[in-house]
């Protein structure tokens, strides 16, 4: 297939583009079919989508480079090819504020997407599928627009304005498809991305303290990336502490003279 139709056939399928896993899927295994040989033309035909899309095929389109660079980082190189990562994980990372500023326009009528681009993003951020600090910068920049956007909604506004120009049918559609986006989301927040690029045949040891040096990030891996997560949401030892010890303990040791635990 020669690139202007391999061109054409992924238009027609993006046009296509709905919340359905089998849709993005079919989109996914398209993409990484012919992305070394094809993907700069590809990625351009995701942006001029999003750029003049709707509302909701943009979202769609957000939620398909999620799962578009999950699949990259967890496919493996061609045979004799020394790249790791497909470049779509480079494009997203190059062009994330244009696609963030295309999926949540600015003013009132990007306010249905800005919440589900953020959850999006800081999946991204705790996964480090993309630069935490850059995606920092966007979660930031997508705050401040919502403060505006909350603020401009204190003056009176027309009712075509307060829907975004959406009819009935077009609300149930988006409320449809949110459920569906939301699913998958939750469904797809705990797991790790595994990095390829490790080196040695076999995965390294779990190190007990998360990586913090410049490599942080690209031989960061899953492990570490999941126990950094976990040790940021941990509260400080408290009371309630030692009273689920001692529950455990008395639990366990049941029946027996034992004295009770000292876990001063």
């Amino acid at each position: 297939m020669d690139p202007f139709e391999v061109r054409m056939q992924f238009l027609a399928l993006l046009k296509r583009l709905d919340a359905s896993q089998q849709s993005i899927k079919k989109i996914v295994g398209f993409a990484m079919k012919f992305g070394p040989s094809c993907g700069e033309d590809l990625w351009d035909c995701i942006l001029e989508e999003c750029q003049k899309g709707s509302l909701n095929s943009r979202i769609n389109l957000l939620y398909l480079l999620d799962s578009l660079c999950e699949a990259c980082l967890l496919s493996k190189p061609p045979p004799g090819s020394s790249q790791t990562i497909s470049p779509y994980v480079d494009y997203v990372t190059r062009d994330l504020r244009k696609i963030v500023d295309s999926v949540v326009p600015e003013g009132r009528q990007g306010l249905p997407n800005l919440m589900s681009t953020k959850q999006i993003l800081e999946s991204w951020r705790s996964k480090r599928l993309i630069d935490p600090t850059k995606v920092e910068e966007v979660i930031t920049s997508l705050d401040e627009r919502r403060a505006a956007a909350s603020a401009s909604a204190a003056r009176p506004a027309s009712p075509d304005s307060s829907s975004g120009g959406l009819t009935r049918d077009d609300i149930k559609r988006r409320m449809e498809e949110d459920r569906e986006r939301h699913k998958r989301l939750r469904e797809r927040r705990w797991v790790q991305p595994v990095a390829l690029n490790l080196p040695g045949a076999m995965p390294p040891l779990a190190s007990f303290v998360p990586l913090t040096d410049e490599d942080d990030g690209v031989r960061e891996s899953a492990l570490d990336i999941e126990f950094d997560n976990e040790w940021e949401n941990t509260s400080d030892w408290n009371e309630d502490d030692d009273e689920a010890i001692l529950e455990e303990n008395e639990l366990c040791f049941a029946g027996t003279d034992d004295q009770e635990m000292d876990v001063s």
